[in-house]
């Protein structure tokens, strides 16, 4: 079976989802972020696995399901630190970040017979999934990450070093209020929907036109 890695911050106000502020509070946005998370933990704990790791920037809290090893990330740029989260794994691993709540097991859920990596592509140009059979840093590491090109530049590493890969669905990643109403609308009944929900009825936003960044974070 296959390593699932998380890779996370701690959903603190001022820390996590600050794209989301304004027309969100700190506060809320972190709520957001947290309920993010949790929703992308429960389905990867409903996932078979031989391993799942969180690799965390801070603490980890009461959202942690169980079942979960978590490490620190590494100092460095995002490269940097999701390089060495497959540096840590021996065998066939698959990636996620903490953006894209509307996750399913069954997308998580991948084979390696046939293929040496997958690759899920993010609207914004960035990618949501990075799954290798044989977890390699040097493929990461120099991978220029929040740019609109971060998924080209990362599938074409791939593809240069002779793998053989396979796509996953593209997601939409949260990092606008925009971004917000559209994942929460996709899945409807999770822990993020609910979330947005209460914090709009406090006084959030309306949708509008945005521009993101990329890449996982």
């Amino acid at each position: 079976m296959t390593t699932l890695l998380v890779i996370a911050k701690e959903p603190r106000p001022g820390r996590v989802k600050t794209r989301l502020t304004p027309p969100f509070t700190p506060g809320q946005a972190a709520e957001l972020a947290e309920a993010a998370l949790a929703d992308t933990l429960h389905a990867v704990a409903a996932t078979p696995a031989t391993r799942r790791v969180l690799v965390l920037d801070g603490a980890p809290g009461p959202w942690l399901p169980p079942g979960f090893d978590v490490v620190a990330q590494c100092a460095g740029g995002l490269d940097e630190r999701l390089a060495e989260a497959f540096a840590r794994c021996s065998g066939p691993a698959l990636l996620v970040g903490m953006d894209t709540p509307q996750v399913t097991p069954e997308l998580l859920t991948v084979d390696f017979a046939g293929c040496d990596a997958w690759f899920g592509p993010a609207e914004d140009g960035g990618f949501w999934a990075l799954g290798l059979a044989c977890p390699d840093p040097a493929l990461l590491r120099g991978v220029p990450m929040s740019t609109p090109v971060t998924g080209a530049v990362q599938r074409e590493r791939l593809v240069a070093a002779g793998l053989r890969v396979r796509d996953l669905p593209p997601l939409r990643d949260v990092d606008t209020a925009a971004d917000a109403h559209a994942v929460a609308a996709l899945a409807p009944r999770g822990r993020f929907a609910a979330r947005l929900a209460r914090c709009t009825a406090a006084g959030g936003p309306v949708t509008g036109p945005v521009s993101r960044p990329v890449g996982p974070r």
